[in-house]
């Protein structure tokens, strides 16, 4: 990044503070790497390296001293390569409450708080639920439930050691640990265990669903720095969802459900995915932008 002067000895116009020749300087570095929102993602940074708040830096409040200032340099250094904002700033916000996120992880969007609506509302009929979410990474999804459901049991399984150690970091800042039991498994079948995991009322899970030809031509933030394997669902996307459902007979309880997220445009097919497992019932849920985003399966 360019040096910027921020000399503001002649006056306080705002407009020249060093925080407005900062921001400008980084975001016009972020837009010419052709990385989108770059004022609001440069704004993040400032109020990250100052240690402060947006609100602060947007009003040129936020301290900027010289560690700061190299902090910042070096994060919009990295997001020039395309790296997240997320892995950046080392945290995102999901369902309300706030998450570490490494390179270990999938970074949790907005369109995932559908699985967590669709498990809240299964459980208000089911309090004590037994909740099982496969592919925890962050634990986005298994400790917004535990947040949010005071009475249900969970377990969080995922193939990677690491994300497991992200997500159960995750549940202690949160206090939530001691209501989640966090399992390195494949599916339903822990690594280094003899017995499968149990039954439970209610399955949750954000399988990797992108094709494998199709991850290429993914934003450089996503098919460069985000773990492959929680993108890639095999050659048409679907790979996990016929491994989840293939085993469903055997871990979900009479009167139980199986919410899974999905790509927009693969709504049918998971659904006769999940009917062919034994699923009595299937419906769609849309997310805010008004697009299918998960499949809710109940077995009776």
């Amino acid at each position: 990044m360019p040096e910027i002067s921020t000399d503001n000895s002649s006056g306080t116009n705002l407009q020249s503070s060093p925080h407005s020749l900062l921001l400008a300087g980084g975001a016009a570095e972020l837009a010419s790497a052709g990385v989108e929102n770059s004022r609001l993602d440069a704004e993040m940074m400032l109020a990250a390296a100052c240690q402060g708040s947006r609100a602060a830096v947007i009003c040129g409040l936020a301290k900027i001293d010289r560690d700061a200032r190299e902090r910042y340099m070096a994060m919009i250094a990295r997001r020039k390569r395309r790296e997240p904002l997320a892995y950046i700033l080392g945290y995102r916000e999901f369902y309300s409450l706030e998450f570490e996120v490494t390179p270990a992880v999938l970074i949790p969007r907005p369109e995932t708080e559908t699985v967590v609506a669709g498990a809240l509302n299964f459980i208000r009929n089911r309090p004590e639920a037994r909740v099982c979410d496969i592919g925890t990474g962050s634990g986005a999804i298994a400790v917004s439930i535990a947040a949010n459901a005071g009475g249900a049991h969970l377990t969080a399984t995922d193939v990677s050691s690491d994300a497991l150690m992200v997500a159960r970091r995750n549940a202690i800042r949160l206090k939530l640990a001691s209501r989640i039991t966090f399992s390195e498994a494949d599916c339903f079948d822990p690594i280094d265990k003899l017995e499968a995991l149990g039954r439970f009322d209610l399955v949750v899970s954000n399988p990797p669903y992108i094709r494998e030809d199709e991850i290429a031509w993914l934003s450089p933030e996503v098919s460069r720095f985000e773990p492959r394997i929680a993108l890639a669902g095999g050659h048409d996307g679907l790979a996990l969802y016929r491994r989840i459902a293939a085993r469903l007979m055997g871990h979900v309880e009479h009167g139980g459900c199986v919410i899974v997220e999905i790509d927009a445009d693969r709504s049918n097919v998971v659904t006769e995915i999940m009917r062919n497992a034994g699923a009595t019932g299937t419906k769609v849920m849309c997310d805010l932008a008004r697009l299918p985003r998960a499949v809710v399966a109940e077995f009776d």
